[in-house]
């Protein structure tokens, strides 16, 4: 099959104004004529097409990727009716489509759509930027237009002139249903859809006698007996149906008239009868999302609407009323009359497709039929009762760890507006000082007071003694926040103290937390989950096990992101894995095995007047039995139907509903992938991770929504946050696709097993926005890739290895997922795998597979070509399916820039598209963005100013290890100061759990990769004035030169310094010139040449490689065989920048430079310390500020170096130095000419903002040198990593020169052993008990460091503490006169073995301190004690000074004290607050 030239026939929309777009049919080739629409529903495209409503339409659909479920067969029921479609035949003239899918994928698809059109003589064409189309019907009403193929002329055709009502109605009266119903009602069929039949007849057992619109109903002449008259939908203008308003008419004058029900068309019918108006609509109501208020309760339904009038409210005569109304522009949805039993609706209450909450319409009328109306159901009072909130303390969700990351920051500061908003003060409790939410002075956003404390129960009940809030908010902090707020709950605290807890009532968390109580919520309203049971103990696991039947899922109840779960497939494995699970939690959980079906997921919104909306649906790309934190998400769903989605939807609303949440929540499903059996997995009664997917893939701000609605407000009455004008009260329509890859650095840690399971392991994600699933998952690919990938090629993702993989080895990587099951699953279709094999071996629905395929093909077709036989339609093909330049490049042996100039010559090149939440449907000035080559024309019309056209922001890209939430805090800090200043500032990023890409932060929002052809696209488009790339990390850093060698300004630093700072070799030569000291170095040309230098200055050396972040492959060597696997690391990870060899220096003390500077000279800085000794990376150590153990002499070489360095650079903007510092001898390890993860810490601890100042530098204003005075603070800031180790299945939890820590949190002391205690317990460190079953562990490697413990020691002896060690260290200390248990190392399994105690809960605390520094391949006893800590929840140090601090720490240990940073920040020094 040719996938690179397009064989369809080609085809044209003919417009009446004249306009002609060009596609390809997928239809009959046939030309047909008809009244242009559009239909905004992201499914149901079969029951669409079916829908007499729009007979002589041309139906656009906005959702860009059509037919991937195929068409179902034409069964019938046993009505008679066909199964799955809504009239006898496909009613619309034709299609337009953007992505039309020719693989189709579902269980119960008979055919493809082309096939079905084909076979009915109906023209579809696809190609088409769908969504150019749908503004100029919004622009310019519903307009004339014609499906033309060549040779075929025809001319334009109004179908408004026909009565199309004529033609889709009965000819003959019929009827349906049980002959002996009490009921008989008798329906007018003006079009009338197949599932309002059902409704009547299935659902509500009724005699239905259907009659032709026209049917004289005054004379009767079938003398039909009838109970009540029922009016259907139907196409066209219903002034045209005289004969059925004259009917009406008759009936309703009547002395006794029989109750009268009208849908759609017929709602316009009722109100012409009664002597109403109507009126043509500009472009009608035509989708599944429509929102209607009932005038009778207030409550807010998403409807599904099709019709082009509508009722004039204002012509209604005496005694007849609206009865709905549209919430967004207050259009008639409804009428009723005051007195008589007539009331109609312009919607579908039925929906075949769309959502049915309204189908208790039905259920209304027959019970008027009936004579048993009942009172409608009414609103609680309570609904009214508005707690005057004044005062709100937001629960942050501490320091980042895989399952809880930036996603809850973003969530945070959202809260933090949407209460600001409402005049109310904020108090934030949260120890992760990276975020943007615990930062003041940035915006309407910041918080009014700042706790850096643990997150811990007694903790917040001091602070709400201290603060007294009316209301505390758990809901934004991830599973930590919860967890305290349900402790703080069960103890009585919120009620002792008068404070609400805002949003979802906890014992509706519980219930969703708690498997038990869960599964009772849900068999009361006949819902139920994959069979699930609690235990409490491993025996009744077992037995829970045996009922259920092998393999089974364990989960610790309570937990994150799947912590302390896994799959055990007998007794022996569910026994280890249950003694982790209850290292975790009191309660676990055994599930069935559900591996192999479809994981969907809702994020469900509800308010206090019980509205409920679903904001997106999702659908994971791999199958059950990987964490959704693991799996790639699509959002929407591709490859379900409308009866699934719309029965999901239906049961997420009755879930949250029973459970009474109000907010936010997310629900997820096990979906059979070959029926439509589901089960619910759980609901996540809070903000999630899969909550900021949601809100970004939609543009829907669902944290700031569900604070909105925690404090009493109605979803009706918040604001559309895009458009400005409709209610937050809908469900977003996507023209786009939406894909999520998760970010592991499984490849950082030694022996961590990398099989994906139930258990989160990835530490950051991406999400890729494209008009179709290939042109998404390739930017995806290179997004999370951080530019080592140039997109989805599974012999480049495999590291560039040519090699042929083994078809067995291939096979098992399909079978058993992993961190790298994409790249298998790319390279097996490269090798020739058809798509069945690769689903039957990884269960990928054949969809998805399908599309990967022709990414494939599309590279092996391109690959036959040369440069010069490339075409532009070749081009153009490549681009639409996602294809980089430099992709292209590679395959036709060119350059990445030649193609770009080639395409850009030819005029192929991105189109800037919208991202409004209703597909174009509704005018929206919106400035979230995304680039797409499947398009005709911009949305956006770049203006710009005086100044030129704004500054360019490049954020951090994906979360990772080395580059976290703190360059999100430094991106939004330039963004606001830059907006401050009254500069656009134009953000790109494409990490969904950030604060920088919330589109109210930055003028315009690209929501894109940090690649060197897109920034110059979005550069290029916009005509920036200059790029900011000096505070999103390493990502933008390294496109400095790249960028500035192709023209674009670069703000601040000069590209070529910054080369020069990131090149080690060009650093470490410039050291050298300018007589700064630095460890002796060479560069490495060859590894004998690295084996001689290590000789010549003695082991150990440290291995580094230039322009990566998180010192990747950064390693220390001790011997040559050693050296030689650094160097082969070192070579693959750098590829074609140098690589430094130094000597590694040991017993040093560590100092962290960081400060901003102008033209060279500095004009502010801090100067922090490591606890730990050199050799533990700066990511991973302890910090402290202001430095308390640096001598004077060490102090003034530190600001001199720095100034030298900063002179010699000429630098402007942020940078951070590294040093090492013995004896007041100073040395340099490395330069950063860009912001440091450390900057929010020094930022927030000294009071200043050094980005803000960075920012104003860098933008050209002069600024002074402010009067620095570290020696003047009274109090003490320390930072503590915070490490994921519990989550990463056999990886060493030890501390190197390569970064390991997933996150930080700081506190603040009067002094170093205070702030230390505070931080490490905000890790969620546990403190070691005195008590006479627990003990505190050593296991020390060298004499010479058990000497320096033996004061850490004696502290632990005199505070109480049993300590034990193992053989050698027990020893020492024995001699040394301690009381010390000897315990036998691991693997040894003995009554008094580290192993037997360590699972039996006898140690709370393990130090052990091993041996060096390097990584070690081969399993030791310290490496079995470790990972035996981490996995029974045993508190672990690893760092000999860590440990003497702690222990110092907890021997001065008094009450700690509850005080803010503002309180803190009071008694400093205030010489640098000028630029906060």
């Amino acid at each position: 099959m040719n996938v690179l030239v397009n064989l369809d026939t080609k085809g044209k929309l003919v417009l009446a104004d004249g306009d002609e777009i060009q596609g390809y049919s997928f239809g009959a080739n046939k030309s047909m004529a008809g009244e242009v629409v559009f239909n905004t529903g992201m499914v149901g495209y079969p029951e669409s097409l079916t829908d007499p409503s729009y007979c002589g339409q041309i139906l656009v659909l906005t959702f860009p990727m059509i037919g991937n479920y195929g068409v179902p067969s034409d069964s019938k029921d046993e009505n008679g009716l066909l199964k799955y479609f809504e009239s006898r035949k496909i009613q619309v003239a034709g299609l337009i489509v953007a992505e039309y899918s020719q693989t189709y994928s579902h269980w119960n698809a008979a055919k493809s759509l082309g096939q079905w059109l084909s076979e009915a003589g109906i023209p579809a064409l696809y190609g088409i930027d769908t969504r150019r189309l749908t503004k100029k019907i919004r622009i310019h009403g519903s307009i004339l237009g014609k499906i033309e193929f060549a040779g075929q002329a025809i001319p334009f055709e109004d179908p408004n002139t026909r009565n199309l009502v004529a033609e889709v109605s009965t000819k003959v009266c019929y009827s349906l249903g049980d002959e002996n119903s009490s009921v008989h009602i008798l329906a007018f069929d003006c079009g009338i859809k197949y599932n309002i039949l059902r409704y009547f007849v299935d659902t509500h057992c009724v005699r239905l006698t259907v009659v032709p619109y026209n049917y004289p109903l005054e004379s009767n002449p079938e003398s039909i007996s009838y109970d009540g008259i029922f009016l259907s939908n139907g196409p066209g203008d219903p002034a045209i149906c005289k004969e059925t308003i004259a009917s009406l008419k008759w009936a309703m004058e009547r002395e006794n008239p029989k109750p009268i029900f009208g849908i759609c068309l017929g709602n316009q019918l009722m109100a012409l009868a009664c002597g109403g108006k109507t009126y043509k609509m500009t472009y009608g109501n035509r989708g599944m999302n429509q929102p209607c208020i009932d005038l009778q309760t207030s409550k807010c339904y998403i409807t599904p609407q099709n019709h082009g009038f509508a009722v004039d409210n204002a012509s209604l005569p005496p005694h007849w009323q609206p009865l709905f109304i549209n919430a967004n522009d207050l259009s008639n949805e409804g009428i009723i009359h005051t007195s008589k039993p007539f009331f109609s609706v312009q919607f579908h209450p039925e929906a075949q497709g769309g959502p049915t909450e309204s189908s208790f319409l039905f259920d209304t009328f027959l019970d008027i039929v009936r004579g048993t109306a009942q009172i409608r159901s009414l609103l609680s009072p309570l609904i009214y009762e508005r707690s005057v909130v004044r005062k709100v303390l937001l629960v942050g969700s501490g320091g980042l760890s895989i399952g809880q990351a930036g996603e809850f920051d973003y969530s945070g500061s959202q809260a933090c507006k949407a209460l600001k908003e409402e005049g109310i003060e904020v108090i934030v409790i949260n120890p992760n000082i990276a975020t943007v939410q615990t930062s003041k002075n940035l915006g309407r956003a910041s918080p009014d007071k700042v706790y850096f404390l643990p997150i811990r129960a007694h903790v917040i009940e001091e602070i709400i003694a201290k603060e007294r809030p009316d209301g505390i908010i758990v809901s934004m902090g991830g599973q930590t926040a919860l967890n305290v707020g349900i402790e703080l709950w069960r103890s009585g605290v919120f009620e002792k103290y008068s404070c609400k807890v805002l949003g979802t009532p906890i014992d509706t968390i519980i219930a969703t937390e708690d498997r038990e109580l869960f599964s009772q919520k849900l068999a009361e309203i006949n819902e139920s989950l994959a069979l699930s049971y609690s235990a409490s103990n491993v025996d009744e696991a077992l037995q829970v096990a045996s009922k259920i039947g092998y393999p089974v899922l364990v989960r610790a109840a309570f937990a994150l992101g799947g912590l302390g779960s896994g799959f055990a497939d007998n007794a022996d494995e569910l026994r280890i894995q249950c003694e982790k699970a209850f290292a975790i939690s009191s309660q676990i959980l055994i599930d069935q095995d559900l591996r192999g079906w479809k994981e969907v997921e809702y994020e469900v919104v509800r308010d206090c007047r019980d509205n409920c909306i679903t904001v997106c649906n999702m659908e994971n790309f791999d199958p059950l039995g990987v964490h959704t934190g693991d799996s790639i998400v699509v959002a929407p769903s591709q490859t379900l139907t409308n009866s699934e989605y719309f029965k999901l939807r239906s049961t997420a609303l009755k879930v949250i509903r029973a459970l009474k949440i109000v907010g936010e929540c997310n629900i997820q499903y096990a979906l059979n992938p070959v029926s439509e059996e589901y089960c619910i997995i759980e609901v996540n009664a809070r903000l999630s991770r899969s909550s900021a997917l949601a809100s970004k893939a939609t543009g829907y701000p669902l944290a700031y929504v569900a604070t909105k609605l925690s404090i009493g407000q109605d979803l009706v009455s918040i604001r559309n946050s895009v458009n400005k004008t409709t209610t937050a009260c809908f469900e977003p329509s996507l023209d786009y696709c939406v894909v999520k890859v998760p970010r592991w650095d499984l490849a950082k840690f030694n022996r961590v097993s990398t099989k994906l399971g139930s258990s989160m392991t990835s530490v950051g994600e991406v999400m890729a926005i494209g008009r179709n699933f290939e042109e998404a998952i390739q930017k995806a690919v290179r997004m999370v890739s951080g530019g080592r990938l140039d997109g989805l090629d599974g012999e480049k993702m495999r590291s560039g290895t040519s090699v042929k993989v083994e078809s067995s080895d291939l096979d098992v990587m399909l079978r058993v997922p992993t961190d790298t099951r994409l790249a298998a699953v790319q390279t097996a279709l490269e090798q020739g795998y058809s798509v069945d094999e690769i689903h039957s071996l990884s269960r990928i629905d054949k969809w998805f597979l399908s599309k990967l395929k022709k990414i494939a093909s599309l590279k092996e077709e391109i690959s036959r070509y040369s440069f010069d036989q490339l075409s532009p339609e070749h081009i153009k093909t490549m681009k639409c399916a996602g294809f980089s330049d430099s992709q292209i490049a590679r395959y036709t042996k060119s350059s990445e820039f030649v193609i770009r100039r080639r395409r850009q010559q030819w005029g192929i090149t991105p189109f800037c598209k919208q991202i409004d939440t209703l597909a174009a449907e509704f005018p929206a000035e919106t400035n979230y963005l995304y680039m797409t080559y499947n398009g005709t024309e911009h949305d956006v019309v770049v203006e710009t100013g005086p100044s030129g056209g704004g500054v360019m922001v490049l954020g951090c890209g994906a979360y990772c290890i080395g580059s976290s939430v703190e360059f999100d805090w430094c991106a939004v800090s330039a963004v606001r100061q830059l907006r401050s200043m009254g500069d656009k500032a134009i953000v790109v990023n494409y990490n969904p759990e950030t604060v920088s890409t919330d589109f109210d932060e930055s003028d315009k929002l690209y929501f894109e990769e940090l690649t060197q052809e897109r920034v110059l696209d979005i550069y290029e488009l916009e005509k920036s004035v200059g790029v900011i790339v000096s505070v999103g990390g390493q990502i933008p850093n390294n496109l400095a030169m790249t960028l500035h060698q192709q023209g674009v300004h670069i703000l601040g630093t000069s590209p070529e310094n910054i080369n020069k700072a990131e090149d080690r070799h060009l650093f470490s030569a410039m050291l050298d010139k300018i007589k700064v000291d630095q460890p002796e170095w060479s560069e490495l040309t060859t590894k004998e040449d690295a084996f001689s230098f290590a000789a010549q200055v003695g082991y150990p050396v440290l291995v580094r490689p230039s322009f990566v972040l998180s010192g990747a492959a950064m390693a220390v060597a001790c011997t040559e065989s050693e050296l030689t696997n650094c160097l082969s690391a070192a070579e693959e990870i750098s590829q074609d920048k140098p690589v430094v060899i130094s000597k590694f220096m040991t017993s040093c003390k560590e100092i962290e430079f960081d400060a901003v500077a102008q033209k060279g000279a500095i004009l502010n800085y801090a100067i922090s310390e490591h606890v730990e000794n050199a050799g533990v990376h700066s990511g991973d150590a302890t910090l402290v500020l202001p430095a308390q153990k640096l001598y004077v002499q060490t102090v003034r070489k530190v600001k001199s170096i720095a100034s030298q360095i900063a002179r010699a650079l000429n630098i402007s903007g942020p940078f951070n130095i590294q040093l090492l510092a013995k004896d007041n001898y100073v040395k340099v390890i490395e330069c950063n000419l860009r912001a440091s993860r450390t900057f929010p810490f020094i930022s927030k601890t000294l009071d200043a903002n050094f980005i803000t100042l960075a920012t104003k530098v860098m933008m050209g204003y002069e600024c002074r040198p402010y009067n620095i005075s570290l020696i003047d603070y009274d109090y003490v800031a320390v930072k503590a990593p915070m490490f994921s180790f519990t989550r990463l299945r056999g990886a060493d939890p030890t501390l190197g020169v390569e970064m390991s820590s997933t996150g930080e949190v700081a506190c603040f002391g009067h002094d170093v052993q205070e702030a230390f205690l505070q931080s490490l317990l905000a890790t969620t460190f546990k403190l070691p008990q005195v008590h006479p079953n627990k003990h505190i562990l050593i296991s020390i490697a060298e004499d010479r460091m058990r000497e320096s413990f033996v004061p850490a020691m004696e502290m632990f002896r005199d505070m109480g503490y049993n300590l034990s060690g193992t053989p050698g260290t027990a020893e020492f200390y024995m001699t040394r006169g301690f009381k010390i248990t000897s315990l036998d190392k691991p693997p040894f399994e003995t009554p008094k073995s580290v192993s037997t105690w360590i699972r039996n809960g006898y140690v709370d605390l393990v130090i052990n301190i091993p041996e060096g520094t390097t990584r070690r391949e081969e399993v030791t006893s310290g490496y079995l004690m470790r990972r035996l800590a981490v996995d029974f929840g045993c508190s672990l140090i690893t760092n000999l000074r860590c440990a003497e601090l702690f222990a110092d720490a907890l021997h001065r240990a008094k009450p700690l004290p509850c005080i803010s940073v503002e309180e803190f920040i009071g008694t400093a020094p205030h010489a640098s607050s000028g630029f906060v």
